[in-house]
């Protein structure tokens, strides 16, 4: 799941700033999930630019942002969007992407998408995966340290966390103190005798 969070309104609106007939597309699955940008807020954001003075001729929620087939496609779902002067995407960063692809319009992002995380039961978990293309994560038993852990230390702890604490993010659990407990808790132990050469980006 992408992990994305709202911008603040006033920032938004500053973006549209001069730009009248805006039509609004949420995504019904991650954004939706986090309550960034499903059918509620969606609507909600619609109410806030109405009041702000804007013309909002409409809105969309596709299943996914990021896998919308075709311009052909928004416009079934929205005939509206022909008479937009710009897009306002509630969801990730892909979502937007994808949008600014099949419009003749500028595209502007609600949201901020900050990691690649998931969900366990009510709990969203942030920052699981860097999405570096080369993953190894078995050997920290399945927690990855270029995503938990802000120095990426692929081969131990930076010695600075206290009391099981990120030095860099006192809130945060170390990350090298989760894969400890993990490979403990699989009998695993002897994986941290590996040393794991860095990632190669030649």
């Amino acid at each position: 799941m992408i992990i994305s969070s709202s911008k603040p309104f006033g920032e938004v609106l500053a973006a549209l700033e001069g730009i009248d007939n805006i039509f609004v597309i949420g995504c019904n699955v991650c954004a939706a999930r986090l309550h960034v940008g499903g059918e509620p807020e969606v609507l909600d954001m619609c109410e806030k630019l109405k009041a702000a003075g804007k013309h909002v001729i409409g809105w969309v929620l596709p299943t996914a942002a990021c896998s919308i087939r075709s311009y052909g496609a928004l416009v079934e779902k929205g005939p509206d969007i022909r008479k937009a002067d710009a897009i306002l995407v509630m969801a990730c960063g892909s979502g937007t992407s994808v949008v600014s692809r099949l419009v003749d319009v500028p595209v502007y992002p609600s949201n901020n998408t900050d990691s690649l995380g998931g969900r366990s039961g009510e709990q969203v978990l942030p920052q699981l995966c860097e999405m570096c293309g080369a993953c190894n994560i078995q050997e920290f038993g399945g927690i990855c340290p270029k995503a938990n852990c802000p120095k990426g230390l692929l081969n131990g702890p930076c010695g600075g966390s206290i009391s099981g604490k990120c030095e860099v993010y006192t809130e945060k659990d170390c990350a090298w103190q989760l894969i400890y407990r993990q490979l403990e808790k699989t009998g695993s132990l002897e994986l941290l005798e590996k040393i794991i050469e860095p990632r190669s980006y030649s």
